[in-house]
């Protein structure tokens, strides 16, 4: 993955002390408040307007695990979502997803069952979520069934990123989660990959080469952490 960055920030330092690396990413349809959890659990911070997200917004956060540090990427959605799909390289070597939608429209639930479906093509086995979102319009709304999570056997959450109701319990349970599959793969192919993956460190240490592959995907993107917001040009995965 290479990225063009004017500066580095201090968190990046952190990503490569960590002892484990994960990746999780957020589905969902448009504006049902993906960024706005995202902005609650990094930055306890609420912004009511702001337009949908325009480009690729890379999330920075280190978590600690059992003894463990943990660098976290949470890959938010490019506006793709929109066409009620995503580019396959926003899900390679996700570790565990978030499903988002808006308890005030229907719609954005029922639009699940497409984003599930699109999530298990390309990852099988990671561990997901569903997230009902926007509870503070109207708290009665936790009364109700929502089955989907049910029928898939997914953890289910009620959350507020406007008052910040289990937003950091459901955030911190997937960063277990997705550290844990990360140990223990159920898919062969992320087993394959990952020793192919330390092949490649191993073989660098040894010999000082660098792999130059094929042309990949580039995102525009917004790189956020805790500390600040760094503008990217581009990330290519």
């Amino acid at each position: 993955m290479a990225s063009d960055v004017g500066s580095i920030p201090e968190l990046d330092q952190k990503k490569y002390d960590a002892d484990e690396h994960v990746k999780i990413i957020c589905l969902g349809d448009s504006a049902v408040g993906k960024s706005k959890l995202m902005e609650r659990f990094l930055m306890d911070e609420y912004r009511p307007q702001q337009l949908s997200t325009y480009a690729l917004t890379l999330y920075k956060y280190t978590a600690t695990v059992g003894n463990k540090m943990v660098a976290v990427d949470f890959w938010d959605t490019a506006g793709q979502e929109r066409f009620q799909s995503m580019h396959p390289s926003y899900y390679h070597k996700a570790h565990a997803c978030i499903m988002v939608f808006d308890v005030q429209r229907k719609i954005t639930y029922k639009n699940l069952a497409n984003w599930y479906k699109e999530l298990r093509e390309y990852r099988p086995e990671i561990p997901c979520c569903v997230v009902a979102n926007k509870i503070d319009a109207d708290l009665k709304v936790t009364q109700r069934s929502f089955n989907f999570g049910k029928k898939q056997g997914l953890p289910f959450y009620f959350v507020s990123a406007a008052d910040g109701t289990n937003v950091v319990k459901m955030f911190r349970d997937m960063i277990k989660r997705a550290v844990d599959y990360k140990q223990n793969p159920s898919d062969f192919m992320d087993e394959v990959l990952q020793e192919l993956e330390n092949f490649d460190l191993e073989k660098g240490e040894d010999n000082s080469e660098i792999f130059i592959g094929p042309k990949k995907p580039c995102y525009l993107l917004n790189y956020i952490s805790s500390s600040g917001v760094i503008a990217v040009n581009r990330l290519c995965l």
